[in-house]
């Protein structure tokens, strides 16, 4: 009954904004750390951003200065908002919870997954 739902991805604009959410039901949030990740088509799966249960953080490069994670505990719920957007960015976007320190890879040291959310970057 652990389960990780996202949601927030849509069809946005270069240079758009979206705030994607990951919902946690059957758990508790503040117990794991949440990493989130996307795979783009004919893509391995890589980690975006992680979000540990003191509240450090982890970006990945490409997109660190324009993307922010954080945590509702009282909505069991952790957010990526992302901003200036790039075609790049198309992916389906996916949160998962791991007992570790935010990894963000390998991808086995998560316990977790949700079923992923579309984002489409395109003019």
């Amino acid at each position: 009954q652990l389960q990780l739902v996202e949601s927030g991805g849509g069809l946005v604009q270069p240079g758009g904004s979206l705030r994607l959410s990951c919902a946690a039901s059957g758990f508790t949030l503040d117990s794991y750390h949440i990493g989130w990740f996307r795979q783009a088509p004919g893509k391995e799966r890589e980690g975006v951003s992680c979000i540990s249960t003191s509240g450090s953080i982890v970006y990945k490069d490409f997109v660190k200065g324009r993307s922010t994670i954080s945590r509702d505990n009282a909505k069991n719920t952790v957010y990526l908002e992302m901003n200036n957007l790039k075609p790049a960015d198309t992916a389906i976007y996916f949160c998962a919870a791991s007992s570790r320190l935010c990894p963000l890879h390998p991808l086995s040291d998560y316990d977790y997954w949700g079923q992923g959310t579309q984002v489409t970057v395109s003019s």
